[in-house]
């Protein structure tokens, strides 16, 4: 019963997301709201798509998050075998540090960020974006991708090794393969991360053309804080589905990664 009112809670923003983007506006100002909609219209849809360039924006946020995704994961992925495999005061230091870089409020680091960008030319730019999700993402990554290593037995690169196999050539060859789950699960979350992620492309890209998802959705609410719920809503519903799609399809390697990162050999 717990679990059962648990899973309401999580799913009903999103069923109720889904019901305000198919009820018209009669509805939606009604004092008396119903669960589903009475008489069901596409027209947010619609109007979604003529008020703000919803597809530009999501192929740029598709850019940047993918982009960010490959090259956080394969940046982490030897990182965490260093970390795992030869454990000393530095990788201890290491680990430490990713934790604590964690706990950076956005505010905290964005003039800084802000400044570095500048000096590089790449405020205004996906490329700029694309590097501030990196360094954002990467410590997650990171913390991820090493309790997966930890859980890979030694054993197996032990005999790789003596088969005459170096370093990277077991890397690549054998741990990376038993890592699948584990990159498939920290690559997914990485790209969530960047795909949500708001505050910085707010900040970093100003024309409207190179604008993220994200920040197109405020387009919807106006100058005095009044949203146009229909639209919006819509427009919401259609940034959620890349996500759901990506779950639904990797589901089963979600899962094996999560078990595999917690179990320890």
């Amino acid at each position: 019963m717990a679990l059962l009112c648990y899973l309401v809670f999580l799913a009903f923003p999103l069923l109720w997301l889904i019901s305000t983007a198919f009820k018209p506006p009669a509805e939606l100002a009604t004092l008396h709201p119903t669960w589903l909609p009475e008489r069901p219209t596409l027209n947010n849809f619609r109007q979604a798509f003529d008020e703000q360039p919803l597809l530009r924006a999501a192929g740029n946020s598709l850019i940047t998050a993918g982009c960010a995704t490959a090259i956080a994961v394969v940046l982490a992925t030897p990182m965490a075998y260093v970390m795992a495999r030869h454990r000393s005061l530095l990788s201890r230091a290491a680990t430490g540090w990713v934790v604590v870089s964690q706990a950076f409020p956005f505010v905290l680091v964005i003039i800084p960020l802000f400044l570095i960008l500048k000096n590089l030319q790449l405020i205004n730019e996906l490329a700029g974006l694309v590097l501030v999700y990196v360094v954002w993402s990467l410590p997650f990554a990171l913390w991820m991708l090493t309790g997966y290593v930890r859980a890979v037995p030694r054993e197996v690169e032990e005999a790789a090794a003596v088969d005459g196999a170096g370093k990277l050539r077991t890397l690549v060859s054998v741990t990376a393969p038993l890592l699948a789950p584990g990159i498939v699960a920290t690559a997914l979350f990485t790209f969530i991360t960047a795909w949500n992620e708001f505050f910085f492309a707010l900040v970093l890209l100003k024309s409207p053309e190179k604008q993220t998802m994200p920040v197109v959705l405020t387009h919807f609410i106006g100058t005095e804080g009044v949203a146009d719920l229909g639209p919006l809503a819509a427009a919401a519903l259609l940034a959620t589905v890349p996500s759901l799609v990506l779950f639904a399809v990797i589901q089963r390697r979600i899962t094996g990664g999560m078990l595999t990162g917690a179990v320890k050999h």
